[in-house]
């Protein structure tokens, strides 16, 4: 089930990618020569969380890609509205969207003040739609569209919303958008989901979590090549699935995964959502 599309020559709209996953997805697509729009918040370092739009643009470029850094916040949609222009212009078109941006609390109900309730649908839910509502009409035009969005199978257990119901209603809602579109656009744009079996190793999983926490977890590297196999796939017959990252490799023939350890040996820490 090897793609037989390349990136080269593509244009990716990757939000999020100033760092962590997104920017990992940003350089596979990089070195294949795409060019690629960072559509993300962070113009200024971080105290805690390494990277910028500019830093991740000169990454992906020596990688030997092309970058569009542009300062979005895709809560907002006429500043979506003007990124997706941006990228048009400079690219002349878009191929792909991903939509790597999510906010993250794991609180109970009693600790979720509502402004944290606010930012997590803003940016999960309201950015997932309205970062695919604009892309979409430049998507319909292009050789092999897809929108790829880094949620989680929509699994309804109770277990998974006990803990955190807040954050899983934000990135079901993200799901939602890919079950919905999936169908709506079929045959034309091929909307898919990608999650991780295991937790991944970010700079935020490691403030979040602790470094110990981190010991367990595998690279970003793992969704990136799992993502570029799900992006050199046939937009007409790939769609609709919630498919997970090591089964993705796998039917690339890829079943050694050690190298996507962070710590080589190291039991693996499970991820949500995932029985």
């Amino acid at each position: 089930m090897t793609g037989t599309w390349s990136l080269q020559g593509k244009t990716l709209f990757i939000t999020g990618a100033s760092r962590g996953i997104g920017k990992a997805i940003a350089l596979r697509a990089a070195r294949d020569g795409a060019s690629i729009a960072i559509a993300a918040k962070t113009a200024e370092p971080h105290p805690k969380l390494p990277g910028t739009i500019y830093s991740a643009a000169e990454e992906i470029e020596a990688a030997g890609g092309k970058a569009l850094p542009i300062l979005c916040d895709i809560r907002d949609e006429a500043q979506v509205a003007d990124a997706v222009a941006k990228t048009v212009q400079a690219f002349g078109g878009i191929d792909i969207l991903v939509n790597n941006a999510s906010a993250i609390s794991l609180t109970g109900t009693l600790e979720t003040p509502m402004k944290r309730w606010d930012l997590m649908m803003g940016v999960n839910g309201r950015g997932t739609f309205a970062c695919s509502q604009a892309c979409l009409p430049h998507l319909l035009k292009a050789d092999n569209p897809h929108i790829l969005t880094l949620s989680p199978p929509l699994n309804l257990s109770p277990r998974w919303f006990q803990h955190h119901t807040a954050y899983t209603i934000a990135k079901y809602a993200m799901s939602l958008c890919t079950l919905g579109m999936s169908a709506e656009f079929r045959g034309r744009v091929a909307v898919n989901s990608l999650w991780p079996r295991t937790i991944i190793g970010t700079a935020a999983v490691a403030m979040l979590k602790g470094a110990a926490e981190f010991e367990n977890c595998r690279k970003p590297d793992i969704l990136a090549d799992a993502a570029h196999a799900i992006l050199t796939r046939d937009a007409k017959t790939t769609t609709g699935h919630f498919f997970i990252d090591d089964e993705v490799l796998a039917e690339e023939g890829i079943t050694n995964l050690d190298q996507y350890a962070v710590q080589p040996g190291a039991e693996l820490a499970a991820d949500i959502f995932l029985d």
